[in-house]
């Protein structure tokens, strides 16, 4: 089975909990605090494996986690690091953000990583808030949860050729003459339900991939029929071999075919527009494909590169693939997003993410006062209430971060209810 489109939830491991511990050796009454911090979570990452071909393991596995870091311990001895968690994905895949829409990775050479899940920081021990006003705090932090998010992968064949068309018109068979692929060829609608690739190697030498993508059908780009779910496919390829059935042998116009397969095309994406086309006239061994041929170029006009071929009996494939290897040549690689960066080898593209709100205070139907926001839960999760010194230094935190004017703002009095996650507290003036 092809699978080219799964969501998976990805989590970097926790920070280890820093460690509140102090020396305690003979003749030494003043030994001072000892706690070691936390070791690091580990990183979720995504790397090339040009072995695989579709994303079929991902159905039965979803949920990828990576390893927490080590606690820390006493005398100063700081938590071990985990190690990177490794997913293998096939050469071509996309890794999208499923909340956001954005592209977290384009993934398309052996071996590349891309790290998609960040790991928490381990928490400090109480060695690192000895202070001379408090030498000896009973105070530590908890490991940093790791990043969690859902991401959709979508592979994108990594074909330099695309092969598109009405049903039957020849892609499958066009395919497994010119390469050693061996595609399921039937004289039916759909014969091909998922996109085949083959490498393509010219007399003189040259080779490229051609991708053989199932059917194109009026409507496609709105869902309609197989097309819309590989239309994805052709987004990558750097020139389109518009295949035509010259022949008319079930009873449509190759010129209304052209014109409705161009505009599915530019409907699913404007840019795919910019590729540069060849169009092959295919069964020109059949009746009528000759008249049907003039017909066809008269009303396309004498720019278009119309290559007069028979898969069947191999007339005109020498020339056609010729041309094809030219146009790549001389074609760039497109960009898949909508802006292009420019960058150059001496220039480091830095992209400013803007920061998000510390807090965001809401009202439940209670009327309990409600704190969410990034920052101020990741604070109370690395925060340990089992001790006085701790729970201190939380008020401080909110303190500085404006939550206690905040509320005040917004009516907050003396016993009322502040939640944040699933916790509860007073609001004490």
């Amino acid at each position: 089975m092809f699978v080219d489109h799964v969501k998976v939830y990805v989590k970097g491991g926790d920070g280890g909990d820093g460690m509140v511990a102090f020396r305690r050796e003979k003749f030494i009454p003043n030994g001072g605090p000892a706690g070691g911090d936390g070791g690091n979570g580990g990183d979720v990452v995504f790397i090339v494996d040009e072995g695989l071909r579709t994303l079929m393991d991902f159905r039965f596995k979803r949920h990828f986690k990576a390893d927490r870091g080590e606690h820390g311990m006493s005398k100063n001895m700081h938590g071990k690091r985990a190690g990177a968690m490794y997913v293998s994905v096939p050469p071509g895949t996309v890794v999208t953000e499923e909340e956001t829409g954005r592209v977290i990775a384009d993934l398309v050479e052996h071996g590349q990583k891309a790290v998609i899940a960040k790991g928490g920081r381990g928490g400090r021990g109480n060695s690192r808030f000895a202070t001379p006003a408090n030498p000896a705090p009973e105070l530590s932090e908890k490991g940093e949860p790791g990043q969690e998010l859902n991401v959709v992968l979508e592979l994108k064949v990594l074909a330099d050729v695309g092969l598109v068309g009405f049903p039957s018109v020849g892609k499958s068979t066009l395919l497994s003459v010119v390469t050693s692929a061996k595609p399921k060829i039937g004289a039916y609608h759909f014969t091909t339900i998922v996109p085949n690739l083959g490498m393509v190697r010219v007399e003189d030498g040259r080779s490229f991939a051609m991708a053989d993508l199932p059917g194109l059908i009026e409507g496609a780009s709105e869902g309609v029929g197989l097309g819309h779910q590989f239309l994805r496919h052709i987004e990558r390829t750097r020139v389109i071999v518009h295949v035509i059935d010259m022949s008319g042998m079930e009873g449509r116009d190759p010129y209304e075919d052209y014109l409705t397969i161009n505009k599915e095309l530019e409907q699913y994406n404007m840019r795919l527009t910019e590729r540069p086309q060849i169009i092959v006239a295919n069964k020109m061994d059949m009746p009528e494909a000759e008249e049907n041929l003039e017909e066809f170029r008269t009303k396309v006009g004498s720019d278009a590169r119309i290559f007069p071929i028979s898969a069947v009996s191999r007339q005109g494939l020498k020339e056609m693939l010729f041309a094809v290897a030219d146009l790549l040549d001389e074609t760039p690689e497109f960009s898949l997003n909508e802006i292009e960066e420019e960058e150059t080898e001496a220039t480091v593209l830095y992209k400013h993410e803007a920061k998000g709100k510390d807090f965001v205070i809401t009202r439940d139907d209670d009327g309990a006062f409600v704190l969410s926001g990034d920052s101020i839960e990741r604070l109370f999760k690395m925060t340990d209430f089992s001790r006085e010194e701790s729970v201190r230094r939380f008020s401080r935190q909110m303190r500085g971060m404006g939550v206690d004017d905040a509320l005040r703002e917004r009516g907050a009095q003396n016993g009322d209810t502040v939640r944040l996650l699933k916790f509860e507290f007073d609001f004490v003036e």
